[in-house]
């Protein structure tokens, strides 16, 4: 089968890694991809976004299915443009994507279909008043995040209610993240430990990807900006089978059955991002994607034909599909430019990658230049290895770390810390 792969980042990678694996893999494509990518399939010099070229593209190389790996394609219709052209695309339509593309509307769905997630109101820009009120009586810390997409930046926890009223003036008036901060959604706070659930649907049946966590905050012991995802630990720990049951039975089957009420065809992942407070799981977001960088743990250790399962989402016969899911603990760290995620330099010479050991580079924002593998943005590496523990896991990683050299690099050393105390 020939198959396209929409993205250029971790994730995509990870996915391209996994599908060249397969008998079944003809020829894969990724548009545009990275430097790692172009390891085990082509690169393709066309934005993800862009549906036309993708379209010419499709038709003149005989690709069977589209993998959607980021949110915007989705968001933007991908799988609607697509559908109408005979094409299939893992991933969901518009209205399913709405999940990830309006916290606002995901919110209302979650109130709706009765899955527990934190309280909340949503307010536009007619209403700048009425959540100065609103949060000049809120408990604090408040939660505000811009409705729309912000490339995982667009919520902040404010100590105070002078800094909440602050930023919800900056998102209303356009000023912080554009579009995406002109509706905000200010929430409480709820205080527990993180943890990522992943749902593969063919729109009906479903199956669970082995649960990861990810570390978004740039400095060690979680200080400091949000990022993108500065590394991430599959299994967790306390994520047993009765805790998956849980989750199972009071957010992933009431989502799906919200999916079907709402009349929507969900074929694709779902990335729920959990909350847990004293044993009880809240949703805090759903991504209609895998995130990034828990790819790249869980693909490593999901032990199955990815064509054959895309190819039950597809068909829509995923409860035929079988997988197993290797037992050891895989963790990564992203290795990030130096000023990330604020503003950094692109284009510096990587060194010491083709001389690691034992861990899978899985290339985020890299590019080739001549001879060279250059940084390509802010998340440059992440850097994926295998452990009978989280200890030895991370320390594999961060010796790989050490030997990868590139001007202002800079990673955490303390992924999965938290887990292991």
């Amino acid at each position: 089968m020939n198959i396209l792969i929409l993205g250029g980042g971790g994730r995509e990678h990870a996915f391209a890694w996994k599908l060249a694996q397969s008998p079944q893999c003809d020829q894969l494509y990724i548009a545009p991809g990275n430097a790692g990518t172009a390891e085990v399939g082509t690169n393709v010099d066309i934005s993800a976004t862009d549906f036309e070229a993708i379209h010419t593209f499709v038709k003149e190389h005989g690709v069977d299915f589209i993998v959607a790996g980021p949110e915007a394609p989705l968001v933007a219709g991908v799988s609607d443009y697509f559908a109408e052209r005979g094409i299939p695309v893992v991933g969901p339509v518009k209205a399913g994507a709405e999940l990830e593309g309006s916290k606002d509307f995901s919110k209302q769905f979650m109130q709706t279909y009765n899955i527990p997630t934190a309280g909340y109101r949503s307010f536009n820009q007619d209403q700048v008043e009425e959540a100065m009120e609103y949060l000049a009586g809120h408990s604090l810390p408040i939660v505000v995040k811009a409705s729309g997409l912000a490339a995982g930046k667009g919520v902040l926890i404010c100590e105070t209610h002078e800094h909440a009223q602050e930023v919800t003036k900056d998102m209303l008036s356009g000023e912080a993240f554009g579009e995406a901060g002109q509706t905000v959604v200010i929430e409480e706070f709820l205080q527990g430990i993180e943890i990522s659930i992943f749902v593969l649907t063919d729109g009906v049946n479903y199956k669970l990807l082995p649960s990861a966590k990810d570390y978004k905050r740039i400095g060690e012991d979680d200080t400091g900006l949000n990022t993108g995802g500065m590394g991430a630990v599959s299994p967790v720990p306390f994520a047993d089978d009765a805790f998956v049951k849980q989750v199972e039975d009071t957010i992933v089957k009431p989502t799906m059955d919200g999916l079907n009420a709402e009349g929507i065809t969900y074929k694709g992942f779902i990335f729920i991002g959990l909350m847990v407070v004293e044993g009880t799981p809240y949703v805090l977001e759903y991504n209609v994607r895998m995130g990034d960088p828990e790819t790249e743990v869980v693909m490593p250790r999901l032990e199955a034909d990815l064509v054959d399962l895309f190819q039950g989402v597809i068909e829509g016969n995923l409860d035929e599909k079988a997988f197993s899911i290797d037992p050891r603990t895989c963790t990564t760290v992203m290795m990030v430019s130096g000023g990330y995620p604020g503003s950094y330099e692109k284009g510096k010479v990587m060194t010491g990658w083709d001389q690691t050991e034992g861990s899978i580079l899985f290339h985020a924002g890299t590019k080739q230049a001549g001879e060279d593998i250059v940084t390509n943005g802010g998340r440059v590496l992440a850097i994926s290895s295998f452990g009978q523990d989280i200890a030895s896991a991370v320390a594999q990683s961060l010796k790989n770390a050490e030997q990868i050299q590139f001007e202002g690099k800079y990673f955490r050393t303390d992924i999965g810390k938290d887990l292991q105390r």
